[in-house]
């Protein structure tokens, strides 16, 4: 069937097929949406279409942590109210975000871009590992948390970081484990994992 047979349109095709490329929108969702757009203003759609188009193009990173931010330093790092000397190591921006609507945290963090995976073909070199060493190493760090998932990914990359940080006398801790085996930090529910943040223990290889 080609696309005009599926629908009226090679440009609603298109927009379909774009839509429905993002991870968890299937096929009639992204028509919903796509007719959803189709009907408001081109201005609208012009202001949408461009403020997805500056992801590509105008988004930077924290020189620090690797958040996503607008200048050299995201809004975290640059707060002089956050205690810079309490590191929380997480895998992805998706987790600064989940700690952050907990509440529960005021130091800063340092996103790895990812947890150690050969089986995807990730390793330690893959990530902001060397990063985060060199920050601890420059001084000024007291405590590093690591926030990272409890499957066996997650926990293979907090024993690998803590083998890299233990020998430069820092403090490292690790999630309570209110969390189950496996968890991500994303789908954890901001009580519980605010109080995993809080209760946290000293890492345990």
């Amino acid at each position: 069937m080609s696309a005009v047979d599926k629908y009226p349109s090679q440009v609603l095709q298109d927009a379909v097929d774009a839509i429905s490329s993002l991870p968890g929108v299937g096929s009639r969702s992204a028509l919903r949406l796509a007719l959803s757009l189709l009907g408001r203003p081109a201005e609208e759609i012009s202001q949408f279409a461009g403020a997805i188009g500056r992801l590509a193009t105008d988004v930077h990173y924290c020189k620090r942590c690797m958040m996503i931010a607008d200048g050299e330093l995201c809004p975290i790092c640059a707060d002089s109210k956050r205690d810079q000397s309490l590191v929380c190591v997480v895998a992805t921006i998706r987790d600064v975000l989940s700690i952050e609507a907990t509440g529960q945290y005021f130091g800063v963090y340092h996103v790895l871009g990812g947890i150690i995976s050969p089986i995807d073909g990730i390793g330690p070199s893959d990530l902001k590992i060397a990063e985060l060493k060199d920050r601890v190493t420059a001084g000024g760090v007291s405590e590093v948390i690591l926030a990272l998932s409890g499957d066996v990914e997650g926990e293979t990359t907090s024993f690998y970081l803590y083998r890299q940080l233990a020998p430069l006398g820092v403090k490292i801790t690790t999630l309570a484990r209110g969390l189950g085996f496996g968890d991500d930090l994303e789908y954890a529910d901001a009580l519980t994992l605010g109080r995993s943040i809080t209760g946290r223990q000293p890492f345990k290889p």
